[in-house]
């Protein structure tokens, strides 16, 4: 869904007029269930006007965890454990959606022409203007924000996993030798990103995902056969 969102916006883009590119800024939360700090958390959902019962159910469901260790149904031990959120519960989906969403209250900026799209720790900033020069100063300024959220809410992203792809209908059109600095550290730009495990390419033709995707499948073909042949 939040893949299909991106292309449904870059096509809109590219159904004006006028000519634009459309710059997509991915970024990476470094372990982002871990460092969820729970009083963000509830303030967040308080801050968003959610009845008092469900932010009792939330505080609840984050508090008095134990492990216990048990041998032929006998517990040799119990104790409790003091975890941010656990990763397997589709309740923590949703709870880091209300953690992020003052990072996306500051991102999605209608002056500034962008608009923010997550998946959990995966970051997706996208812009769109006449020119890439001005693309990238957006995504910088942008950023800048980012990385004011992170240090309130004890979130870190990983620099070395960002990404910046321009995405164009013609060549020709523009410089596709434009990168973007952030934080002093220079993103180099791609003709092609993963993003949300997807291949995508900078005039959003598949081949580079059927590319992809059939290596992956002669990888597990040939790992099959040697199942096969050892039994």
């Amino acid at each position: 869904m939040t893949l299909q969102l991106i292309i449904k916006k870059i096509h809109t883009v590219w159904s004006d007029i006028r000519r634009k590119v459309v710059s997509l800024l991915s970024l990476n939360e470094k372990s982002a269930f871990n460092n969820m700090m729970h009083s963000k958390l509830l303030h967040n959902i308080k801050k968003r006007k959610v009845s008092k019962l469900l932010l009792e159910f939330v505080k609840n469901f984050l508090r008095d965890w134990h492990i216990m260790i048990t041998i032929d149904d006998y517990m040799i031990m119990k104790c409790s454990m003091n975890i941010n959120i656990l990763q397997d519960s589709l309740l923590s989906l949703i709870l880091y959606l209300f953690y992020n969403a003052n990072l996306l209250e500051a991102c999605d900026d209608i002056k500034l022409k962008t608009s923010f799209t997550d998946f959990i720790n995966d970051i997706n900033i996208l812009t769109y203007e006449e020119f890439m020069k001005c693309n990238c100063r957006v995504l910088s300024e942008i950023y800048d924000r980012c990385e004011q959220w992170s240090k309130t809410h004890d979130i870190k992203f990983l620099m070395t996993k960002h990404e910046l792809i321009h995405f164009i209908k013609t060549l020709k059109w523009f410089n596709m030798k434009v990168d973007v600095k952030l934080m002093k550290h220079q993103i180099n730009l791609k003709s092609n990103i993963k993003d949300l495990k997807v291949q995508l390419n900078f005039k959003l033709k598949w081949v580079t995902y059927m590319h992809h995707v059939k290596a992956k499948l002669v990888i597990k073909q040939k790992i099959m056969q040697t199942i096969i042949k050892s039994t």
